[in-house]
C-alpha cells in the first residue's frame, strides 16, 4: 500500500503554513513534505509534527537567492562555501525533525559559466554533501527537474542522474523520482521506475499536464502505484500537486489509499 505525504508548499493553501500540518493530519496523510523550512524555527515545525502525528518525510537544501531565481547552489562555482552553509543547516533542521532524507537542488548554471565548469562544482559539492550527511544519519537525493517548469535547470533526466552519481560515487547518493516531471522529460514511466528501482528512496506525483491531482491528465497513476507496490518499493510517495481549488475537495484520488476527502470528513 502506498505511503502519501502531503506537500505543504502546494497544498492546503486555504491555511496558514503552520496549520497546514493539522489539516494534512485531518484527511489521513500520515506524512509530509515541502519546499523550505528555513523561515519557520525547527522547533515550532517539529511542535506541529509532534502534535499532528506525522512524519517529517523530505526538504530541500537552502536553494540559494529563490526570488532572484536560483534554484539551487550545487552547479555555482565560486559558491561552494554558501552551499557547504547550506549542508550544515539542512542538517540541523533534520536532526530536530526526525527528517531521515534532503534534496540538494542542482540550480541553473549562469551565464559565462561551461557545462564542464558546472559539472565540476556539481560532483564536488554533492560529494562533500553525501559524506556530511552520511555522517549525520541522513540520505541525500537529488532530483531531474523538467526545462519546462524551470528553464536552464542542470539537472533533467534520470539517466544524466545516474550517470552524476557513479561519478561522485558515494553509498549515500539517491534518487528523488517526481514523475511528473519523468513524463515530461522522459516518458515511458513504468520502465524507468524498473530501471532504477535500486537507487529510488523518495517518489513525487502530480498529473501531466498541469501539474493538478494525479487522477488529471495522461499518467495512470494507480497502475504505477501498484508497480511501485510490486517491485517492494517501501519509501514515501509526495504529493507535490497544486489542486484545482480546494485541497480536500480533490481527494477523490487517493480514498483507495486511506486519505478521505471532503465528501467522507
Amino acid at each position: 500500500m502506498p505511503r502519501f505525504a502531503a506537500n505543504l508548499s502546494l497544498m492546503f493553501q486555504e491555511v496558514a503554513f503552520l496549520d497546514r500540518f493539522r489539516a494534512a493530519s485531518g484527511v489521513g496523510f500520515r506524512g509530509v513534505e515541502y519546499l523550505f523550512p528555513y523561515d519557520v524555527p525547527a522547533a515550532e515545525i517539529a511542535s506541529r509534527l509532534r502534535d499532528s502525528g506525522l512524519t517529517q518525510v523530505l526538504f530541500n537544501m537552502p536553494p540559494g537567492n529563490w526570488a532572484g531565481g536560483e534554484r539551487g547552489l550545487a552547479v555555482l562555482p565560486g559558491r561552494r562555501q554558501e552551499f557547504a552553509d547550506g549542508v550544515e543547516r539542512a542538517i540541523d533542521y533534520a536532526g530536530a525533525l526526525g527528517c531521515a532524507q534532503v534534496h540538494a537542488m542542482a540550480g541553473i548554471p549562469p551565464a559565462g559559466v561551461s557545462p564542464e565548469a558546472a559539472e565540476a562544482a556539481y560532483l564536488e559539492n554533492v560529494a562533500q554533501a553525501a559524506g556530511r550527511c552520511r555522517a549525520a544519519g541522513i540520505r541525500l537525493v537529488i532530483e531531474p527537474i523538467n526545462t519546462r517548469d524551470m528553464p536552464g535547470y542542470f539537472l533533467t533526466t534520470s539517466s544524466q542522474a545516474r550517470r552524476l552519481m557513479t561519478a561522485v560515487g558515494s553509498d549515500n547518493l539517491f534518487l528523488q523520482a517526481d514523475l511528473y516531471h519523468w513524463q515530461i522529460m522522459e516518458g515511458d514511466l513504468a520502465e524507468r521506475i524498473r530501471a532504477n528501482q535500486d537507487a529510488i528512496r523518495h517518489v513525487q506525483i502530480a498529473g501531466n499536464p498541469g501539474r493538478h491531482e494525479p487522477d488529471v491528465g495522461e499518467i495512470h497513476y494507480p497502475y504505477l502505484f501498484a508497480l511501485l507496490d510490486e517491485l517492494g518499493y517501501t519509501g514515501w510517495i509526495g504529493c507535490e500537486y497544486r489542486p484545482r481549488g480546494e485541497t480536500t475537495a480533490g481527494l477523490g484520488w487517493a480514498r483507495p489509499y486511506g486519505i478521505a476527502s471532503a465528501t467522507n470528513l
